[in-house]
């Protein structure tokens, strides 16, 4: 779902009341990175706990993610200007009647940040294999997942950007994240049983239980959800964008924690270090998109990245191993999808933007009765301007995260702890 309307010919003439958002370097980044440091202290602190080898391939790939952020950055105005000449541009639904909403904001800005992504990831990996004591992909298995685990991001960067552009039908979008996450399937060399909780294990009689196909099954339908739940979890300025932002940040902080407390298995920490190198990356380069995207929004992020952003969490929370703990982190993009489920399903109307409705007067949005999180949020808490409403479902994101910003990650953590040692 997203708060722009395409312009769908593609020679038509600019009306003389339409105005054209083309971003420059704004105030907004140097906040962004400033924030985004302060909260980051946790996890520096933890890297400086954790082996030599380790922490020295984390922080060349934080730096090659720092020139990603420079690059994304630099890259969007550039880009801003060839999409609008070809008429990849949009207007806010969400200021409709004022003068913003006049304004052409360009589209699918989301193929930046995708492609940037790329480029860091895969010349951190060709300085890697040049560095004999940074080299850890030189086992073949390994190589294999990084090459399945970009094939896969790549596979869905396209097919997003074709959506922005054709409008490819939503029993498509379906169907094509199942084919990118073949590649996936393909290279995951991992288990396929379940630890049966220990409450369980008297009426099963299993400790362990081998699900086989129906676990990769399992891998493959996680990769659809991602991909797709961070799109239909939208509808504001920066809402997407800041989503990502706070779901790769909890990842960060428990892949940190994961290696550092699995000093006896080398395979494990391996996982969790080839998370790492795809989610800074991931990271540093939405937080660049965010101080375009952040309320007034210049650009909008268009299905390009939201395709991209829930790929490429879904590849590492699958090839490393913590699709468990993923799930808990996307807890909000759960309860958004299943009260969205009546709409999506066609048992009842569902309109092409489920978005609250706007007052041009009083500049406050207010919540309609489309199922969504956000006019959840606006039905429970009343009417809100659309800054302060992105803050609070973000608010709502970070409490399932392990941080100061931090209800549905630092919960999600929380339920956890809780139960490891007694559930499982």
């Amino acid at each position: 779902m997203s708060v722009f309307r395409r312009n769908k010919s593609r020679r038509t003439k600019q009306g003389k009341n339409k105005s054209i958002s083309v971003p420059k370097q704004n105030s907004t980044w140097p906040k962004i990175l400033g924030v985004s440091a302060v909260i980051l202290l946790p996890y520096a602190y933890l890297l400086m706990k954790i082996d030599g080898e380790f922490k020295r391939s984390i922080l060349m790939n934080g730096a090659f993610s720092f020139v990603g952020f420079c690059i994304t950055l630099s890259m969007i105005p550039v880009a801003s200007r060839y999409l609008i000449r070809r008429n990849l541009f949009g207007f806010d639904l969400n200021k409709k009647g004022t003068p913003q909403g006049n304004i052409k904001v360009p589209e699918s800005l989301g193929i930046v940040v995708g492609i940037v992504f790329l480029i860091v990831v895969i010349v951190f990996l060709g300085v890697s294999m040049l560095l004999p004591h940074l080299n850890f992909i030189a086992n073949s298995t390994r190589l294999v997942q990084y090459n399945s685990a970009l094939t896969s991001i790549g596979f869905m960067i396209l097919l997003g950007f074709v959506d922005d552009v054709l409008d490819v039908p939503w029993r498509v979008k379906l169907v094509l994240p199942l084919v990118a996450a073949l590649p996936l399937l393909m290279a995951y060399n991992g288990h396929t049983a379940i630890v049966i909780p220990k409450p369980l294990i008297p009426y099963v009689g299993l400790e362990m239980l081998d699900l086989g196909w129906m676990y990769k099954l399992y891998m493959c339908l996680l990769a659809v959800f991602c991909t797709n739940a961070i799109n239909i979890h939208a509808g504001i300025n920066g809402l997407e964008v800041g989503q990502t932002v706070v779901i790769a940040f909890a990842i960060l902080i428990h892949n940190i924690m994961r290696i550092g407390a699995s000093t006896d298995n080398a395979e494990y920490q391996q996982a969790h270090l080839f998370s790492i190198h795809l989610v800074q990356p991931l990271f540093a380069t939405s937080l660049a998109l965010l101080s375009y995207n952040w309320y007034p929004s210049s650009v909008f992020v268009g299905d390009t990245y939201t395709y991209f952003a829930g790929m490429t969490i879904a590849v590492v929370g699958i090839l490393g191993h913590y699709s468990e703990i993923l799930l808990l982190f996307f807890a909000p993009q759960v309860v958004n999808f299943i009260v969205s489920l009546p709409q999506l399903a066609g048992i009842i109307p569902c309109p092409r933007h489920r978005l609250p409705r706007f007052d041009p007067n009083t500049r406050l949005l207010m919540g309609t009765h489309d199922g969504t999180l956000v006019n959840c949020c606006l039905r429970w808490l009343g009417s809100m301007s659309e800054p302060s409403l992105c803050i609070v479902l973000l608010s709502l994101q970070c409490m399932t995260c392990p941080s100061p910003q931090a209800i549905a990650c630092s919960f999600s953590f929380l339920v956890w702890w809780l139960l490891v040692g007694w559930y499982k």
